[in-house]
């Protein structure tokens, strides 16, 4: 199977330096998801992967490769970085059978991606008629259309609805179960977290975190249970007792960290302490990136003075 590997990775424009001595490996088998704060330089690096660009040092290669390097590449690697960069005069069906035929691929793989994408009513379309989504329904056929093994995509879920999200979502998991190796950018971190078993993240150009998604959660977010009683004294009292790290909230329900529910339903329970609600929290992907990112963001916003 065919690795995508980044060594040392660097991209200077002028002064500015967008790719900072990068070094990762997307491996085949899982959805691995590229993540970074705007001008963290995901994009830059896409790039670079894909031969648009040239790096001032180190390598991007694909199987050992670079990108310039492979015999019909459509074949090998399959791509959306723009959704707009099909022609708008041609229909869906021409600007695949041109890719087809610049590649030697089979007409009939026109065809089968069409169908996979949901584009075969309007395959006769000129795309300059189509939506964002349909836009994007589009370069996902042409990413597909040469059967490849490494498919990379940069927010492949711009534009759709939500039936094309879920089946997005799907696709990107049936790639990886088959063994192609798949990278995805997103900046949408609970759509990235319904798809991607690994995380590679960047901030600044730099590599922030190459690891797999739940042991990224773990690592930088508490679990915590929510729990309330009709006498929030009496269980604030208890938790204290039992020596529990918790805080009230207004409305007298308390949030416990680092306890299992489980542990505190026994704890209540033998204790005698009526419980109306009592549910666990477990942390989430977006938590955990704008914890790990909070000072690596190229762009912020600052709150309005009341």
């Amino acid at each position: 199977m065919t690795d995508i590997d980044v060594r040392d990775l660097t991209k200077e424009y002028g002064a500015r330096r967008a790719v900072d001595e990068l070094t990762f490996r997307v491996r085949p088998g899982r959805v691995t998801g590229f993540l970074g704060p705007n001008g963290a330089g995901k994009s830059t690096t896409m790039r670079l992967l894909l031969g648009l660009d040239r790096p001032t040092s180190g390598t991007a290669t694909i199987g050992g490769r670079a990108y310039a390097e492979l015999h019909e590449p459509l074949r090998r690697v399959g791509a959306l970085l723009d959704a707009g960069a099909a022609h708008g005069s041609r229909t869906a069906r021409d600007h695949l059978r041109a890719l087809a035929a610049s590649n030697r691929i089979p007409v009939g793989r026109v065809d089968a991606v069409l169908e996979q994408t949901g584009l075969a009513e309007v395959a006769r379309r000129r795309v300059k008629t189509y939506s964002l989504g349909m836009r994007q329904r589009l370069g996902i056929a042409a990413a597909l259309l040469g059967d490849p093994e490494v498919i990379v995509l940069d927010e492949p879920s711009n534009g759709l609805d939500p039936e094309g999200i879920i089946w997005i979502r799907t696709l990107l998991k049936d790639l990886a179960a088959e063994g192609r190796t798949v990278l995805v950018s997103s900046h949408l971190m609970n759509e990235t977290a319904s798809f991607a078993d690994h995380l590679v993240i960047l901030g600044r150009g730099r590599l922030l975190a190459d690891t797999p998604v739940q042991e990224f959660i773990r690592a930088r977010v508490q679990p915590e249970v929510r729990v309330r009683s009709i006498d929030p004294d009496a269980l604030g009292d208890l938790l204290v007792r039992h020596g529990h790290d918790a805080t009230r909230h207004e409305d007298g329900a308390w949030s416990v960290r680092n306890a299992p529910a489980e542990e505190l339903g026994r704890l209540l329970a033998e204790e005698g302490v009526p419980v109306l609600e009592l549910a666990a929290r477990e942390g989430t992907l977006e938590q955990a990136y704008l914890d790990l990112t909070a000072t690596e963001a190229e762009f912020t916003a600052q709150p309005q003075e009341a």
